[in-house]
């Protein structure tokens, strides 16, 4: 971590954001960060924020952060502050090495990031794939992920899609299956709040337990399911003809798709 003293992040939404939010909940101090955007007010006290590119600088570190669209915008502005000793990260769903490298010839090292929003709260799968770092270099970048989540190196960038469809966007599949108990725990007559705040609270329970278990979550499933019992029950349904499994994987083929095609546009651009 301490390689990464002046650290550029090239617009701050959501994700760069959270991430931001994390690394100053981890220590990281606040001095170390630049933020450029135009749009984004309200940065804790400490970091830097600028409305536009500074004209010159060199930096530790430059995480891209802007919209995969609008790579070619940012890019012609951005590639004059990146030399040999920068390390470019990209939390550009679908961007490839290939087409950084080729809108950010002189840069030192690529990485290539795929968290989610829970890097907020030093709880995200960090998914890390790069090029042109050494193993000192590359223990630096997890140094720096760590605050985040969970650093986890991929054995090649052809695995991203199938990363970002788990991990980027399982989330929201997440959110949409807790959406569902509540609104079945309404159907069976608990009031809608109480109802998602119990839905809330058990899932939360039952992933902090399922992560210091030695079991898998299947086999966790299967011991909460006793044998002729109302969990039982329940998850006869849940697994007749395997149809949860089913649509959990066309979910997530569909996303790892739309990832191959955004990665396929970033080619032609």
């Amino acid at each position: 971590m301490d390689r990464f003293q002046n650290i550029l992040l090239v617009g701050c939404g959501n994700m760069a954001g959270a991430m931001l939010t994390g690394w100053l909940a981890g220590g990281i101090p606040a001095s170390r960060f630049t933020v450029v955007d135009p749009n984004r007010d309200g940065l804790p006290e400490g970091v830097t924020l600028l409305r536009e590119l500074p004209a010159e600088g060199r930096f530790d570190a430059v995480l891209l952060g802007v919209k995969p669209q609008g790579l070619d915008d940012v890019a012609p502005l951005l590639a004059p502050l990146l030399g040999r000793e920068t390390v470019l990260f990209s939390i550009l769903a679908g961007v490839e090495f290939d087409s950084l490298a080729a809108r950010f010839p002189a840069v030192g090292a690529l990485v290539r990031i795929m968290p989610n929003l829970a890097v907020a709260i030093g709880k995200s799968p960090i998914a890390l794939d790069a090029r042109g770092l050494d193993e000192i270099g590359r223990a630096g970048v997890t140094a720096l992920m760590a605050p985040l989540g969970t650093p986890e190196w991929l054995a090649g960038e052809h695995l991203f899609d199938a990363v970002t469809a788990l991990a980027g966007c399982g989330p929201a599949f997440v959110y949409r299956f807790i959406d569902s108990l509540a609104a079945g725990g309404t159907a069976l007559g608990l009031e809608e709040g109480q109802s998602q705040r119990l839905a809330l609270a058990m899932v939360e329970g039952a992933a902090l337990l399922a992560g210091g278990s030695d079991f898998s979550p299947g086999e966790l499933a299967d011991k909460v399911a006793s044998p002729g019992g109302s969990t039982r029950a329940g998850m006869n349904v849940l697994d007749a003809g395997g149809a949860l499994a089913e649509v959990v994987a066309e979910a997530m083929t569909a996303s790892r798709d739309r990832n191959a095609e955004m990665a396929a546009a970033a080619r032609k651009g």
